[in-house]
């Protein structure tokens, strides 16, 4: 769609969400936005914060939230506990209402009992971590993306049905995310009763060299490693695994789906498979933000980029339903109101969860995620 075509379409759609008003002059809503900004995993905040501005650009020029004007506050969490709870902190002091973040589970574990306090409307792209939401211990926390159980059973299911291993070696990085993955995969495999985890181990973070994980690796004998982490670990590890000649196939979760992948891993890459979000290319609201986001960067949006368009209309959407900023009734109408995003119509149950996105499968075919399930 040309520039001026895309213009007009979010012009009117967010005139008929968001009817204007006599003008912007009224206090405005601040909305906060926290990940990872600076880092190695960078790769995965910078295109949640440029979701959201391009979300509340759209929603400014069509007038904004009946009659206020959107101002984002960021902050950059580097996808760390200790610097998110801190982030979240200055979020609270400086008066937003609602977050859009945090990216990363164990950075968003650490950050809600502050948000939950303040009664602050939580809504992440990413944070897949199950406990987030299965306890009830945060009733203003909402995601835009399947939680790891879901995920982890995407992993298996494919790895029983399509790979055929009988023997699995499990590696994860032994944080929130890729640990708590890692051990449903595990439970998963076991009571399927179609294959056994020959090998279940933790790797620290950050280290140069993997190579003692991955002797034991091969010594296993096992046929498939599930991985449960972020990509600069993986892309040490598989080019480890090749250098050893251990060409069994790698399969991964969405920490790994991003290009920053392949291009550190470069050949080793190849036939990597990983999770992630469904291809939502063929929806309109995903091509029109795709497009906007390519007109100012140059550049096709990276990971969880349409999950946080997603949660930037989900969340703009429910405060113009509850006609105000108030965390409670905000969080009340995001469970009562469907929203259109690049996933569909979506709306979110009793815990948070979104109702209707779940996890595909991809694999790295000549230099690019494609999805193969």
């Amino acid at each position: 769609m040309p520039a001026p075509r895309l213009f007009c379409f979010l012009f009117f759609l967010f005139a008929w969400f968001f009817p204007p008003t006599s003008g912007l002059a009224a206090e405005p809503i601040k909305i906060g936005v926290a990940g990872a900004h600076s880092g190695d995993l960078a790769s995965y905040g910078l295109p949640t914060l440029k979701a959201a501005q391009l979300v509340v650009q759209a929603v400014n020029e069509a007038g904004g939230i009946n009659g206020r004007p959107i101002h984002l506050v960021v902050e950059d969490d580097a996808c760390k506990p200790e610097v998110a709870a801190n982030a979240a902190t200055k979020l609270v002091a400086g008066g937003v209402r609602a977050v859009i973040g945090h990216i990363c589970s164990g950075a968003t574990r650490a950050a809600l009992p502050i948000y939950t306090n303040a009664k602050t409307v939580v809504i992440s792209p990413s944070a897949t971590t199950p406990a987030l939401t299965q306890n009830g211990d945060y009733p203003t926390f909402f995601r835009t993306i399947a939680a790891d159980d879901v995920q982890a059973r995407t992993l298996v299911d494919f790895t029983l049905e399509v790979l055929k291993a009988t023997k699995i070696a499990v590696l994860h990085d032994k944080g929130d995310y890729g640990k708590g993955l890692a051990e449903y995969a595990k439970t998963f495999v076991e009571q399927s009763g179609k294959a056994q985890v020959v090998f279940f181990e933790g790797i620290t973070p950050g280290a140069v060299d993997y190579s003692a994980a991955v002797q034991k690796i091969k010594r296993s004998g096992a046929e498939v490693v599930l991985f449960g982490g972020y990509h600069p670990e993986a892309s040490k590890i598989v080019g480890q695994m090749r250098q050893k000649r251990i060409s069994i196939p790698f399969v991964s979760d969405d920490g790994v789906k991003d290009d920053t992948f392949i291009k550190v891993a470069g050949r080793d890459a190849e036939g990597v498979y990983a999770t992630g979000p469904a291809d939502v290319s063929a929806n309109q609201v995903a091509k029109d933000y795709r497009e906007r986001f390519k007109a100012v960067e140059g550049t096709d949006p990276g990971a969880f980029f349409d999950n946080a368009v997603a949660a930037a209309l989900a969340l703009t959407h429910a405060m113009h339903k509850a006609g105000t900023d108030e965390p409670e009734a905000v969080a009340r109408a995001l469970r009562a109101h469907q929203v259109a995003t690049p996933f569909g119509a979506i709306s979110f149950d009793a815990k948070g969860d979104p109702v209707g996105i779940g996890f595909s499968l991809y694999q790295v075919q000549d230099g690019r995620f494609v999805q193969v399930r």
